[in-house]
């Protein structure tokens, strides 16, 4: 989601304004409503708020309300991460880790008090990665937020956030890492020695000048890699800030900078979704990714937000998130290129744009929704996704004919009540036999797909699971 700089802190009052008077969830574990399987062309425009709705072969086994001190009308759950039984999910407020060794069940460990924008979480071994994409007052997690312009004499700060997660049930701030333009979201690159790991900090600079900003200064059309020793993870640093656009971005593109960037270590590559483009890396070398290919859809995209390659490294799946994640763009009105999903087969070490997907089921106009957050289910010989739309809900879909994507099964909710709330799904992860969505307001959700397609993949474990660093299965 695009809160931060593309618009201005003002932007961000605004859309949690309209957050307010949303009702609260209650404060214990929900077992699932009843309600009639909906059909793949049905609209969520005629259900009640909360309403659950799904496809036949999906149900929602167990939800998480968000609890306090992240249950403000501005802590919104963002993104997801896993190691062994265990969930993260950041919020704006911090974020939680859950116990998930029985799905159905699942059992909050703890909870971090640590605002910002937009705290989007990772794990590797004993420490977690927070991104921080807004100027604070410091690093620390007592810091206040400030506006694009502090003042003279203030050093305002933002980028990751690094905490000792050895004990679960009390996670500890150990350091930071200041990063230009802040952190809006961030990849992990395990090293050659796994004592190191780099992270690749993906961070949007404005399009035009931005003489306000201490800390994010046009243009910015790079990313930046951190070094991480593992042991001592206090001595982390920025090692490198490569520019990875050799065309240039563009006066047309939304956004300076990129939006995320997935990598496949095994393969030594790497995605880049960068708001006008899309790049293809070689990432054999960690600290200096080589340019592969730079390529742009000025007809369909607007801003290029995530990628994600099946697992074979042969398609990039990349998402347009039109209209920041805050406008209704899965409604009749606009076209199923637009705010979708480009499929892209990988051949001769080029990128060659093949289909579209957009989920199908019609929105109400007061819903935001657009492609979002999503990773693969790991069946092989398949190409099949799950995939966050905001309040759009959660798609199950296959694309192993890149021509012919298709949606297998969905999970969604009715519109919230407050007209133009930002609400529904985040993240929607598939993690060792169950999806894990993030719902910016209603908490952790825990759902189950049973089909012929998906259910090999329920004989998939894996020991840890960032979906922007990819694994094969």
């Amino acid at each position: 989601m695009i809160f931060s700089r593309l618009g201005g802190v003002a932007a961000l009052a605004l859309v949690l304004s309209a957050c307010a008077s949303s009702p609260p969830p209650s404060q214990s574990p929900q077992a699932a409503p009843s309600s009639p399987p909906a059909s793949s062309a049905s609209s969520s425009a005629a259900a009640a708020p909360g309403d659950v709705m799904t496809s036949d072969n999906v149900k929602l086994v167990a939800n998480m309300p968000r609890e306090a001190p992240l249950d403000g009308d501005s802590n919104l759950n963002s993104d997801l991460a896993f190691q062994g039984d265990y969930a993260f999910v950041g919020n704006f407020g911090g974020f939680t880790v859950y116990d998930i060794s029985d799905p159905a069940k699942p059992k909050t460990v703890s909870t971090v008090a640590c605002e910002s924008q937009q705290n989007d979480v990772s794990v590797y071994g004993n420490l977690l990665f927070l991104s921080v994409d807004e100027p604070r007052s410091d690093e620390t997690c007592q810091s206040k937020p400030l506006g694009m312009g502090t003042g003279e004499g203030v050093r305002p700060w933002e980028g990751i956030r690094v905490f000792d997660i050895s004990d679960k049930s009390a996670p500890k701030y150990v350091s930071s890492v200041a990063t230009e333009c802040g952190s809006h979201t961030h990849t992990m690159v395990p090293g050659k020695n796994p004592d190191t790991l780099y992270i690749y900090v993906s961070s949007p600079g404005s399009a035009g000048p931005d003489s306000d900003s201490p800390t994010c200064r046009s243009p910015h059309e790079l990313i930046q890699i951190v070094e991480v020793p593992v042991k001592d993870p206090k001595q982390a640093k920025v090692v490198a800030s490569p520019n990875i656009f050799p065309e240039g971005q563009g006066s047309d593109s939304f956004a300076a900078g990129c939006h995320d960037i997935t990598a496949y270590p095994e393969k030594n590559l790497a995605a880049a979704a960068c708001f006008g483009d899309g790049v293809l890396l070689d990432i054999s070398d960690p600290v200096q990714p080589k340019v592969l290919q730079q390529i742009k859809d000025r007809e369909n995209f607007q801003i290029w937000h995530s990628a994600t390659f099946n697992n074979d490294a042969t398609k990039v799946v990349f998402g347009d998130e039109l209209g920041g994640g805050g406008m209704p763009t899965c409604d009749a009105k606009t076209p199923v290129t637009k705010g979708a999903n480009a499929i892209y087969d990988i051949v001769d070490g080029k990128l060659e744009r093949r289909g579209y997907f957009k989920m199908p089921r019609e929105q109400a106009p007061t819903e935001n929704c657009v492609v979002h957050n999503g990773s693969l289910i790991p069946v092989k010989g398949k190409d099949i996704m799950v995939q966050a739309w905001y309040q759009g809900g959660v798609s199950i879909w296959d694309f192993t004919d890149s021509d012919a994507p298709k949606e297998i099964g969905f999970f969604e909710r009715g519109p919230e009540p407050q007209d133009g709330a930002i609400a529904g799904s985040w993240s929607a992860y598939y993690y060792n036999g169950y999806i894990y969505s993030s719902d910016m307001l209603r908490g952790l959700d825990v759902i189950e797909i049973t089909d012929p397609l998906t259910d090999p993949a329920k004989s998939v474990r894996m020991a840890d699971f960032n979906v922007q660093t990819q694994k094969a299965y």
